[in-house]
């Protein structure tokens, strides 16, 4: 089984507490918010979860920690009899696809990016932040796996998985539901607070705000949100996401400029009057710092 720390110990490196390794999931609750006509998005520890139901059988888009699996078949069932027969990717952590073992050893069809497969499959480390993940299982593996684009028509829905260029991590998804108008953008967006960027996996500052951006072009105010964390979202916060992202690589980027090194760029607390209303979620205004500062000095 991969190890539960890999996340908690990279949030760590960027000055985070691994609280979330190490909580305990048997008081978790999977809920469900109905998002359109036989959509739903699942919450309960870790990313959200997208879920559509029909004739064709479940569909899930992530399935967030492994001891969760079972918690997200029952909540499933409160929706529909039928079993999860595919999931959906957006990314490779753990808190999205830590259930994969499970829907996969049930006869579930794991998608996803190439790299998320590779990732998985290799494992990965890095000493000198100190932290690893093991190789995933077999049955953990996506089967079917693209590059760029890939749709699916299930349920009546045409689902498009679209691959931008390497944003939270180099193997993101945004899934979009086209006629319920619905996107689902895994953790390029997190609603309400700043961003955990994955620069370790090939993510980047830019890359999450262009990616935004590619979105907010071509979704209109009644599209429905499915955040990788947070409450289900719309056009309008997206957009002031954005703002505040720019905002934050402005500020920062001054400093880099000045030739400011990392801890002094973070004792000049450049976010602390942002802190308030975006610093509010589990990454806090001296980690999305460090963050801004590592990715705008690798570019």
């Amino acid at each position: 089984m991969r190890k539960l720390n890999i996340l908690a110990a990279a949030l760590a490196a960027v000055g985070l507490s691994p609280a979330l390794a190490q909580r305990d999931f048997s008081k978790v609750e999977v809920t469900a918010t109905p998002v359109a006509p036989n959509i739903y998005m699942l919450q309960g520890a870790g990313g959200n979860i997208g879920l559509s139901v029909g004739a064709d059988g479940a569909f899930i888009i992530d399935d967030q920690f492994a001891p969760l699996a079972d918690k997200i078949r029952a909540a499933v069932a409160l929706v529909t009899p039928d079993p999860v027969r595919f999931v959906l990717n957006t990314h490779w952590h753990f808190d999205h696809t830590g259930g994969n073992e499970s829907f996969g050893g049930g006869g579930a069809v794991i998608v996803a990016h190439d790299n998320v497969r590779t990732r998985l499959k290799q494992g990965m480390k890095n000493e000198e932040m100190g932290w690893s993940v093991d190789p995933a299982p077999a049955a953990a593996l996506p089967v079917v796996t693209f590059g760029d684009d890939v749709t699916l028509h299930w349920n009546g829905h045409t689902i498009r998985a679209h691959h931008p260029a390497p944003a939270h991590t180099d193997g993101d998804a945004i899934i979009r539901f086209v006629e319920a108008n619905v996107v689902h953008m895994g953790d390029i967006y997190f609603q309400g607070g700043y961003p955990f960027i994955d620069l370790q996996s090939g993510g980047s500052l830019d890359g999450v705000i262009a990616a935004q951006e590619g979105v907010l072009a071509t979704i209109d105010d009644e599209t429905k949100i499915i955040p990788g964390h947070g409450p289900l979202s719309n056009k309008a916060e997206l957009a002031s996401t954005i703002t505040m992202l720019k905002d934050v690589r402005r500020r920062v980027k001054k400093l880099v400029d000045r030739g400011l090194s990392e801890e002094a760029t973070v004792k000049a607390d450049p976010l602390k009057d942002l802190n308030g209303v975006w610093g509010g979620g589990f990454i806090k205004g001296d980690a999305m710092t460090r963050t801004a500062y590592r990715s705008l000095k690798n570019e």
